[in-house]
């Protein structure tokens, strides 16, 4: 699977886990410690986060890293 596959599953995940606990981008970014912006570029899949992001990410939201980028789904594409 390359790269732009990966990025856009990871920013469709993450909209849609905030979009599902009605969590604004403030919020999710606030507790995540990263800027709004970045987490913007992170959701329309401008940016690439670091390991420490994407965990700061899934705290913010609850669910776990798996939740986020399903590896066993992508291996099988």
């Amino acid at each position: 699977m390359d790269k732009k596959k990966i990025v856009e599953i990871f920013a469709a995940n993450i909209r849609a886990e905030r979009a599902r606990k009605n969590y604004t981008q403030e919020k999710v970014a606030e507790y995540a410690d990263i800027s709004t912006e970045y987490l913007s570029r992170i959701e329309n899949g401008k940016a690439c986060p670091t390991t420490l992001v994407i965990a700061n990410l899934a705290l913010a939201l609850g669910v776990t890293l798996d939740t986020l980028l399903p590896l066993d789904n992508l291996k099988n594409n």
